[in-house]
């Protein structure tokens, strides 16, 4: 030992590549009590495996390549403080390293969801499952845990929402005392960087915390969708280790047919994040599964805006309220929740969110946007043996209520006529047609209506998110009107549309090209 140098005791942080490895070490160099050593194993790996990177040579050159020497001299070697930080990326972590690497120090993981990672991984080096390392990182927990030392594991989108939180949780683990100089530092680069800094560094250069850089996520690249698919399961497997995680199994059942191939590959939010496609379920336990508990709302997407967005999410809150839900998202979170799902898979024009909210209690109240729809559905069924569209729904005394999946209207000598909502559901759409119909001058009535008024209409149409405005032309084998689409229809549709164009909800970030 030279002078002043002591046995240290080395913290050993194994994470995937862009996962604020490099922030975490920043942030353990700010202790008045530790040193930092960054990816120590890098020339190792470079020379073991080959590997390009535009660094190469000159991490070959300036840094210790022989595994007994690294191990034993660099990691840990003696130092002047009492503890000395090893930042390690698991790939890095080669057959052959001497044995003391992972039975000495204290280890834990750090760990960040690649739909976080993938999005901005190419800068340098193009991903592959291997670049990633995710599987060594679930190999170095394995190990760890044979050894009979199970590490912490912390997720990097914990460091962004709660720094000191998730930084004293880890010290306590460790077993070491947090101290506040953690949470911050000087921006500009470090000496103690690793030479490839320039190729990597530039945005951790320009940081002092771990505050997120960006409120919103950058669209996925998807064509990295089937990598993400192999990769995200082996994330899932180390974030049961940070305590607030959860995870469902995957289900059994044969895909589904698609009517848009593209939706095949795509992103929704499940609980609190984003999943791909076949990771996105429910538990067996949820309420909708148990009992067909749950409201929810249909949304359309024109042009950057959500249409009717307010409207929708008073009804989902109502219905909601009626039903007792507890514990219901706020509004600005729904809307968040919104916003970067569509921002993930880049829809911001012509298309459909289906927005549930579960929790457990039957109700077969018409009037509450429920998903307990066995009614609608038998009805459903009922009309598709009769090769129709849609089946007519009547209420109790058997006036016309709604359609199985939306509600109706029909024109009979330039009156337009709908029926009352105490036996359908007050749709969105429908209100909003309706509000169309008075201001182009024609006179509305609402009441009860026989299916001979819709035999002999004039014209016909239904109304739905999802639908829009749809012409109806045959009720029960009997043509309405003149069998074509009405001038009455066409003229509500090309106001309608224009409507979706002007108003709705601005998506963020979205810019028209």
């Amino acid at each position: 030992m030279g002078s002043g140098e002591e046995a240290v005791e080395v913290i050993h942080a194994w994470s995937a590549p862009r996962s604020l490895s490099t922030s975490l070490m920043y942030s353990f160099a700010q202790r008045d009590d530790t040193e930092v050593l960054d990816e120590p194993l890098y020339a190792t790996f470079l020379k073991s495996t080959g590997a390009a990177r535009p660094c190469r040579e000159q991490v070959l050159s300036s840094m210790e390549a022989d595994e007994e020497k690294v191990v034993k001299d660099v990691i840990f070697g003696p130092g002047r403080k009492k503890y000395r930080f090893c930042k390690h990326i698991s790939k890095q972590r080669l057959p052959g390293l001497p044995s003391n690497l992972m039975k000495k120090g204290k280890h834990f993981i750090l760990i960040r969801n690649p739909l976080d990672i993938l999005p901005s991984f190419d800068k340098v080096v193009l991903p592959s499952f291997f670049e990633l390392g995710l599987a060594e990182l679930v190999s170095v927990y394995s190990d760890l845990c044979k050894l009979g030392s199970p590490p912490p594991v912390i997720d990097a989108a914990d460091l962004e929402q709660d720094p000191e939180a998730t930084l004293r949780g880890l010290c306590e683990d460790l077993d070491i005392p947090f101290q506040s100089s953690m949470l911050s530092w000087e921006a500009g680069p470090k000496a103690y960087d690793g030479v490839w800094a320039p190729w990597w560094y530039k945005s951790v250069h320009e940081s002092t915390c771990f505050a997120k850089v960006r409120k919103y996520p950058m669209p996925f690249p998807f064509g990295l969708y089937d990598l993400l698919e192999e990769v995200l399961p082996l994330y899932n497997v180390l974030k049961h280790r940070v305590k607030r995680s959860s995870n469902l199994l995957k289900s059994p059942l044969p895909p589904p047919d698609l009517p848009v191939p593209e939706n095949e590959k795509l992103l929704a939010w499940v609980g609190d994040e984003i999943l791909p496609r076949d990771s996105a379920k429910v538990s067996v336990f949820d309420s909708v599964v148990q009992g067909g508990d749950s409201v929810w709302e249909g949304l359309r997407v024109y042009d950057g805006k959500v249409f009717k967005l307010e409207e929708h999410l008073d009804r989902m809150f109502d219905s909601a309220k009626a039903l007792a839900f507890s514990n219901v998202p706020t509004r600005d979170e729904i809307k968040e929740a919104i916003f970067r799902t569509l921002i993930m898979n880049g829809m911001f024009n012509n298309a459909h969110i289906r927005l549930s909210l579960t929790r457990g209690k039957k109700n077969l109240d018409s009037k509450i946007h429920h998903n307990n729809l066995l009614n609608n559905i038998l009805a459903k069924v009922e009309g598709n043996n009769a090769s129709a569209d849609d089946a007519i729904m009547l209420d109790k005394d058997g006036y016309v209520s709604e359609t199985n999946a939306t509600n109706i209207f029909l024109v009979k000598k330039g009156r337009v006529l709908t029926p009352h909502a105490d036996y359908c559901l007050p749709g969105i759409t429908r209100a909003t047609v309706m509000d169309v119909v008075v201001e182009e001058k024609f006179v509305l009535e609402e009441r009860r209506i026989s299916l001979s008024e819709f035999h002999t209409a004039d014209e016909v149409w239904t109304t739905g998110t999802m639908g829009e405005i749809t012409p109806v032309v045959k009720i029960d084998g009997r043509q309405i009107g003149d069998g074509q689409v009405g001038s009455v229809t066409k003229r509500i549709q090309r106001v309608y549309k224009n409507l979706t164009h002007d108003f709705g909800v601005p998506i963020p970030t979205y810019e028209r090209s």
